[in-house]
């Protein structure tokens, strides 16, 4: 995404918001499904998301990426979304219609790669929020630290301290299983 895009879609341009739109969606979407669990939900995250980026896109100033802003908008909607609903991340979740599948797979394999999805999603709800937030933004979302930091509102040794708790939280739940 450009500047210029970016420049037009702040004043209007109906054309070069719709490539932001585009361009940004996919991210919103796979970060909501690993907050929430489930694809309804990460739907409505993502057209919520949508729906703010667009109010708030004239009031951008620059200073961070757009994607890490936009991943911050993104974040706090999830937040919204876990407060308001009764709903257990990744509990009876549909991953097979979320990860569709790899048509190169065997049935086996797709089947073995949609449990392991799942298995992942479980693991990651018995993670304090945070702890969830601060991975998913690191590694599903493949940010920097830095702009983890950003889109979390937090400093940067933060993130590093709760990715760490985060994955020696992990680790502690799947010796069992090793």
């Amino acid at each position: 995404m450009d500047d210029q895009t970016l420049q037009a879609a702040r004043r209007g341009d109906r054309d070069a918001l719709g490539v932001l739109l585009r361009g940004l969606q996919d991210s919103w979407y796979r970060m909501s499904l690993s907050l929430l669990g489930t694809p309804d939900l990460a739907e409505d995250a993502a057209q919520e998301t949508a729906i703010r980026f667009m109010r708030q896109l004239p009031g951008f100033r620059g200073e961070s990426q757009l994607r890490t802003w936009s991943l911050g908008i993104c974040l706090n909607v999830a937040r919204e979304i876990r407060r308001w609903s009764a709903c257990k991340a990744a509990s009876g979740a549909d991953y097979a219609a979320a990860d569709s599948a790899d048509p190169a797979l065997s049935p086996e394999a797709s089947a073995m790669r949609i449990e392991g999805i799942r298995s992942l999603h479980e693991m990651l709800a018995l993670l304090p929020e945070r702890q969830r937030e601060a991975l998913v933004l690191r590694f599903f979302e493949e940010m920097s630290v830095e702009q983890t930091a950003e889109a979390m509102g937090c400093a940067p040794g933060t993130v590093k301290a709760t990715v760490h708790q985060a994955l020696r939280a992990l680790r502690r739940k799947l010796e069992p299983l090793v």
